[in-house]
């Protein structure tokens, strides 16, 4: 007997159909003789509308509130779940997050799991029920309801599988599993059958949304299996696992882009030591994640430069805070650009390999694509570049590294 935790996204659950649909599937790994656990987004549009309400009485909703109030939407798809797989025959029981005790810290909107207490969920599971929880939102240690933010349910299902020391946890979503890049931008993209953790941390944190960044987090430090799949079909999927051997023979496994980046720069500030943490400690205190970080030398010696890309979804706060702090930090001026994407290229087998970066760099200079930022890792480099070029450039970079090729191919 295996204990498979399964979860279900917004749009594999989107109507009534589809959630018997869900049912049927976790029915059939039931009666494969399997202990399950499911947990649910809310039905698609669902946590847009919610939000759309809260905005037409304010634009700036009160973060607890807004948390309150999205997490009803997971209320509704667990408890249609649970009521159709009982309907089919099958002991089933839903909960919330807060009467499982999915503890969070406070940090509202985007909260970070602490702890997972797990006793009811095994009760039950012994007691041959299958058990529904609802993804995405938490608790803190003051009972305030909390979500994770967008994905969370991906977090709320390899959390759980890491508490219950699950033997696979699969998420199940509207694509087939993990690609090459986006099929959307680029036909040719290859799903992949296996990916390694870091590769998948990468991928997340750089603008393939399959996964929720901090779900891989999870699922590497507990050593859990995820198995990305299509809810609408059998075929087999991605399995995001610990890296192995064979996987450094391919040097870039993916291409990914992101279109939610905004640039911030501040000119001239004091090239002495502490500007820095006078410019990010205020962002840090406003949960504020800065992503790429770019110091240059000014015009005037003992001056420099600085620029750093936030999500946009922080721009105008972060654009507050950075002039509200200019004099402390001693800058003469902050410009800012939201008509930015940021492109990568991932592969474990980078760190093997000479002259990948080259190769980017003139595939993106052939098509005339200038780059603004780099940032680098071990398996990873990210450009900036303008936002309307980005599909051009996923398209140049797929081909350079002849992505679409089978994995059995290890030249690159």
């Amino acid at each position: 007997m295996a204990l498979v935790v399964q979860k279900y996204g917004g749009t594999s659950v989107g109507d009534l159909e589809k959630i018997k649909n869900v049912a049927s599937r976790v029915l059939r790994t039931k009666n494969q003789g399997n202990q399950v656990v499911v947990v649910v987004s809310a039905m698609a549009g669902e946590t847009d509308k919610l939000i759309r309400l809260a905005k037409q009485i304010t634009p700036a909703p009160n973060e607890r509130e807004m948390d309150v109030l999205v997490a009803t939407g997971e209320q509704v798809s667990i408890a249609l779940l649970a009521m159709t797989l009982r309907a089919m025959g099958a002991d089933a029981k839903s909960y919330l997050a807060f009467q499982i005790k999915l503890a969070t810290d406070s940090a509202f909107g985007k909260a970070r799991i602490t702890g997972i207490e797990s006793d009811k969920i095994l009760t039950d599971l012994k007691e041959g029920r299958i058990v529904v929880v609802a993804g995405f939102q938490g608790v803190d240690e003051s009972d305030n309801i909390t979500t994770l933010g967008r994905g969370g349910s991906d977090t709320t299902a390899v959390a759980i599988a890491a508490a219950l020391k699950a033997d696979l946890c699969e998420i199940y979503t509207d694509v087939e599993g993990v690609y090459t890049t986006d099929p959307n931008i680029c036909p040719q993209a290859r799903k992949l059958s296996k990916i390694s953790y870091d590769e998948m941390l990468e991928m997340a944190s750089l603008g393939a949304k399959v996964l929720q960044i901090r779900s891989v987090e999870f699922a590497k430090k507990y050593n859990v299996p995820i198995h990305v799949r299509s809810s609408f079909n059998d075929n087999p999927g991605t399995i995001v696992c610990k890296e192995e051997k064979e996987m450094e023979q391919v040097v870039v496994s993916g291409v990914t882009y992101n279109k939610n980046e905004a640039k911030i720069e501040i000119m001239h500030v004091p090239d002495v030591p502490g500007v820095a943490a006078k410019l990010f400690q205020p962002l840090a205190d406003a949960n504020i994640v800065v992503d790429m970080i770019v110091q240059t030398s000014s015009t005037t010696k003992g001056f420099a430069d600085m620029a750093f890309t936030v999500p946009k979804t922080d721009f105008a706060k972060t654009l507050q805070i950075v002039k509200d702090n200019l004099k402390t930090i001693g800058g003469e001026k902050v410009l800012s650009d939201q008509k930015i994407s940021k492109v990568s290229i991932i592969g474990v087998g980078m760190r093997s390999h000479s002259s990948v970066a080259a190769k980017m760099f003139s595939a993106l200079a052939k098509e005339g694509v200038n780059i603004h930022m780099i940032s680098t890792s071990e398996i990873k480099i990210s450009c900036i570049i303008d936002a309307k070029y980005t599909e051009l450039a996923v398209q140049a970079l797929h081909d350079a590294f002849r992505l679409d090729e089978p994995e059995t191919s290890e030249e690159q």
